[in-house]
């Protein structure tokens, strides 16, 4: 099995919204960073979407667990953040999102360039956005790879953040500066901890994807 370690977890609300941001390079990084959370005294919530609560025993299950549907219905920009954050707010939850969006591109598993939605989410509802990351995932489960592997023993270690300071934001038009702005900051904080894990400086500046050839498929932006 795993040895799950937490560094500084008791900057993890015990009560209260707010959003998780971790970074994301492991297709059971949910399953990891949902562990951490419990472990630390949160029940986890995630974005789903809105059509798979309409998927029969599926629909059942994500709603008697919390997690948040997000409609995305009509061309260009949905109010489906809008929505989203203030489910976050009306029921108090701590929800994950991977500002990524899809498992990272960087070639070193360092934080690539983030997208919106958990900034959105964050200035639209005023809850905090905590950054966090974890490192020994690809130990279990690699980049891209269908194989988990639990044996030998595998150690994760998860560093949790300070809340990334967003107030300058809060009042602003939130438009594509603004979000631009604020997932900078974000990126930089998850980058920052990853570092301080894995006892190495992170990149100066986050993987592009459009500027490497790299198709990139967001899941919420």
């Amino acid at each position: 099995m795993a040895k799950f370690v937490t560094i500084d977890g008791h900057k993890l609300p015990k009560q209260g919204a707010f959003i998780l941001a971790p970074n994301h390079y492991s297709e059971i990084d949910p399953v990891i960073m949902g562990r951490f959370m419990w472990g630390l005294g949160r029940v986890p919530r995630f974005l789903a979407k809105g059509s798979l609560f309409r998927i029969p025993v599926v629909g059942r299950i994500l709603t008697a667990s919390g997690q948040i549907p997000v409609e995305r219905e009509g061309r260009g920009r949905s109010d489906a953040p809008l929505k989203a954050a203030q489910q976050l707010v009306d029921r108090r939850l701590a929800v994950i999102i991977y500002p990524e969006g899809t498992l990272t591109r960087d070639p070193d598993l360092w934080p690539m360039r983030g997208k919106s939605g958990a900034v959105r989410m964050a200035l639209e509802s005023g809850v905090d956005i905590i950054p966090a990351a974890h490192w020994g995932t690809q130990k279990i489960m690699a980049r891209y790879s269908k194989r988990i592997s639990f044996f030998p023993r595998k150690r994760i270690e998860c560093k949790i953040g300070d809340p990334v300071d967003l107030s300058d934001l809060r009042g602003r038009p939130i438009d594509q500066a603004t979000l631009a702005e604020g997932t900078a900051r974000v990126m930089t904080a998850i980058a920052q901890l990853l570092g301080d894990l894995r006892g190495e400086t992170p990149p100066a500046e986050r993987w592009d994807p459009s500027k490497n050839n790299q198709k990139e498929t967001g899941r919420f932006e």
